[in-house]
């Protein structure tokens, strides 16, 4: 007798987040000095606000206000990015990668405000 496994009762869009912070803290551990206490303190702060207003919204009937706000400071989080990278604080091959996560995760929530509706 083989059981299905439980589906997960966390939105897609709080494990990508999960997953994202999981890739890009030990990113931003690795900036030079000048830059991880400015733009990787504020992308990582950022990126953790993001995952709490994804659970809120999870757990509150009023989900599109805290997703909006979750996508907001998502593009954020992108030109934070971009600046390490215009900065040459983290190579090519890691801003695309990171670049990725972060297209996907906005799929995640796009597809969330527009489920909300």
């Amino acid at each position: 007798m083989t059981t299905k496994p439980k589906k997960s009762s966390v939105p897609k869009a709080v494990e990508d987040t999960r997953e994202l912070l999981l890739w890009m803290i030990p990113q931003l551990d690795k900036l030079p000095r000048k830059r991880r206490f400015t733009l990787g303190e504020k992308l990582e702060n950022r990126l953790l606000t993001i995952l709490e207003s994804l659970v809120t919204a999870a757990y509150t009937s009023d989900k599109r206000s805290y997703l909006t706000l979750a996508n907001r400071d998502l593009e954020v989080c992108r030109h934070l990015w971009r600046l390490c990278h215009d900065f040459k604080a983290i190579p090519t091959n890691r801003y695309e990668q990171g670049g990725r996560l972060m297209f996907e995760l906005g799929k995640q929530i796009g597809g969330w405000i527009k489920a909300s509706r």
